[in-house]
């Protein structure tokens, strides 16, 4: 089993607590105050979880100049005050960098007992494969 470290522990929460301030500043009509907490919470928690060298390699790859120009730019658009069109831009941005993990995502989550029912309905199978990718690809 891996163990987790103190640091990665507190990361893990500081995501977390980052996640839920993105999520009640969307909720709240986009304060602004909320969002810019949220980020700054998410960033740090990812530094901690993964180490700082490996965030700064994840963000800075080559391949990835578009979505972290796209990510960070919202933060600051929503740090400067307008916090739906920066949220928009930011959005982009993520779904830029994390589109790799998109489909080990969909296919962990289809292995959950309850998820993986609901992600067999007809109408969400659709969705599922275009999320997931290739199904028939061998996991390691």
């Amino acid at each position: 089993m891996i163990e987790i470290t103190d640091l990665q522990k507190i990361g893990i929460g500081l995501a977390g607590f980052g996640i839920s301030f993105l999520f009640l500043g969307m909720l709240l009509l986009f304060d602004k105050g909320l969002l810019a907490i949220g980020n700054i919470l998410f960033i740090s928690g990812l530094g901690c979880v993964i180490g700082v060298e490996r965030t700064l390699r994840f963000f800075f790859q080559r391949h990835k100049v578009k979505g972290t120009t796209a990510f960070f730019g919202g933060i600051v658009i929503v740090l400067l005050g307008f916090p739906i069109i920066g949220m928009i831009i930011e959005s982009y941005g993520f779904f830029a960098l994390f589109s790799g993990f998109f489909p080990v995502a969909i296919n962990f989550l289809g292995r959950v007992p309850i998820l993986g029912s609901l992600f067999n309905l007809p109408f969400m199978q659709k969705i599922v494969q275009k999320l997931g990718g290739d199904g028939n690809r061998t996991t390691v």
